[in-house]
This record gives structure tokens, C-alpha cells and sequence, in this order.
């Protein structure tokens, strides 16, 4: 089953409006899915599938990158997040479809997608499940390209460390929300595994009929300012537990005040390219 905190609060219109506003004024969102769409090999594309489009960040990247002939579905179980970019992103090649990821081979006919892409969010699914049914709509051959958060995938890019200048955003944040709050964090159990290592996507891959041919772990470099964004939109604002958005965003502005606004940041990917295999005589 996909985690219960990965589906909550995605599909209200406050999350959507400003998701999609940080993916217009910052970079973050469409690097990565120019990044991901470059990796899925769409120069003969007919049929590509932006998994998880969320407001379409991906879907845009994909349309800008593959043939004028190609078609673009893009499928999130977000309708929120869905009118958000049927509003902003209107092009006849795009096809929207409000679907969990898991239901992903009920909208697409077996065999028909030339890539599957998904940015950002696999970590909310049920990968296996997902996976399967990535491998039943891709054609022989198709491609499956997708990104996890280092924290999940238990990866770190050099650049991660060799940039860091002081504490994080986030150790800000907890830091103002213990003092002004009387906030506890949660305790993190020493050498608790990552959530979604390449060991256990590559055996689920391979479950699926799905071969892993690459993986790349990539940095992401943006600023304090640019993380601030981010924490701004409500799924993402800090710190856990029984905080109003108001308050958590009151705390995000003290703890920036901490900070300065072009401090580097970086953010590791695990980038995973897989394919479905060729058919065998």
C-alpha cells in the first residue's frame, strides 16, 4: 500500500495553487523532469505516460522534448492538483486522467507506451503494484524512467556534503518550533534502512518483468530562498504534528530570518532507467 502521509493533503486546491506557483518561479521541478524525459529515449516516441503529473510540471517537459506527433497522458489521483494544470497547461497532444498510480494498466491499453516518466513521487505509491502495471502498458523495448529523494533511497551526492555551509532549513525550523512551541521531534531509530533502496527496486522492477539498464545518483543545487518556497507549500510545511498552516508557516519565516537567502542547498536523486525487454524469438 502507498503511505498514508504521501496521500494526505495533495488533493485540496491551497496545495495544488501553490505547487504549482513554485514550479513556475523555480527551477526545481523542471530540471529534474527535463532530466528524467532526456533519460527515456523519446526521439521516435508515440505514446509517453507522465506518472504522478501532479499540475503537469513533467507533462510540459515531456510535450517540449518529444516528437509533435507524440501523445502525453498524464495520470495523478489528484483532481485538485489535475484542474490546476488543465487550467495552465492546454495542449491538444495532453490527455488528463485522474487515476491512482496503481490503476495506471485500467487507462492505458497493454503494450501502446513508448516511456513511462515519473518525477518526484514514486515514494507515495505502492511500487510494486505500480511497477507491474508500468510493464504491462509499455511496449517491448519501452522505457521506464524515474527519480527517489536520497533520504528514501538511502543515497547522497558528494555535492550534497561538500556544499553544506551550516545547519539546514529544516534543523532551523525545529530549532524555532522547540524554543517558541515546546516542539519534541519525533525520535529517529539509529540505522533505520531508507524506505526505497535500489536493492528493493531493482528485485520489484525484476518481479515485474522490468530490467534495470541504468542508475545515476544526481544533485539538485538551489538556494535557501528556493527551499523556503518549497516549504512553503502546505503538504511539505514543517514541523510535524499538531500545527495550524498559519503557525508552521510563522515558524518557516523566524527560522529562514536565521538563515541567509543565497546559501547553496542541494538536494540527491537516485535517477533509475528501466526497460522493458525486447521480445524474443
Amino acid at each position: 500500500m502507498a503511505p498514508q502521509d504521501a496521500i494526505l493533503g495533495w488533493d485540496e486546491d491551497a496545495t495544488a495553487e501553490a505547487y504549482d506557483a513554485f514550479t513556475r518561479a523555480h527551477p526545481m521541478y523542471d530540471a529534474t523532469s527535463r532530466d528524467l524525459v532526456r533519460r527515456a529515449d523519446l526521439a521516435d516516441a508515440g505514446l509517453v505516460v507522465d506518472l504522478c503529473g501532479g499540475a503537469g510540471a513533467t507533462a510540459r517537459a515531456i510535450l517540449d522534448l518529444s516528437p509533435a506527433r507524440a501523445r502525453v497522458v498524464s495520470v495523478d489521483n489528484a483532481a485538485a492538483m489535475q484542474r490546476v494544470g488543465r487550467r495552465t497547461l492546454t495542449d491538444a497532444r495532453l490527455t488528463w486522467i485522474t487515476a491512482p498510480a496503481e490503476q495506471l494498466a485500467d487507462h492505458v491499453p497493454a503494450g501502446n507506451a513508448d516511456a513511462v516518466v515519473c518525477n518526484s513521487a514514486i515514494w507515495k505509491t505502492d511500487t510494486a503494484a505500480v511497477f507491474t502495471a508500468v510493464a504491462h502498458i509499455l511496449r517491448p523495448g519501452g522505457w521506464f524512467v524515474f527519480n527517489i529523494g536520497g533520504g528514501f533511497a538511502g543515497e547522497r551526492h558528494p555535492d550534497e556534503q561538500s556544499v553544506r555551509t551550516g545547519p539546514s532549513l529544516n534543523a532551523f525550523i525545529r530549532q524555532v518550533a522547540a524554543r517558541d512551541h515546546g516542539y519534541t521531534p519525533p525520535p529517529t531509530a539509529a540505522g533505520t534502512p531508507p524506505k526505497l533502496p535500489l536493492e528493493k527496486v531493482t528485485e520489484q522492477l525484476a518481479a515485474a518483468g522490468l530490467a534495470v539498464v541504468d542508475t545515476d545518483v544526481t544533485a539538485q543545487h538551489s538556494t535557501m530562498a528556493e527551499k523556503r518556497a518549497w516549504l512553503s507549500i502546505p503538504v511539505f510545511a514543517r514541523p510535524e504534528g499538531d500545527f495550524t498552516h498559519a503557525q508552521r508557516m510563522r515558524i518557516l519565516d523566524a527560522a529562514y530570518a536565521l538563515t541567509t537567502p543565497d546559501t547553496p542547498t542541494v538536494t540527491s536523486w537516485l535517477v533509475v532507467v528501466a526497460q522493458r525487454p525486447e521480445t524474443t524469438a
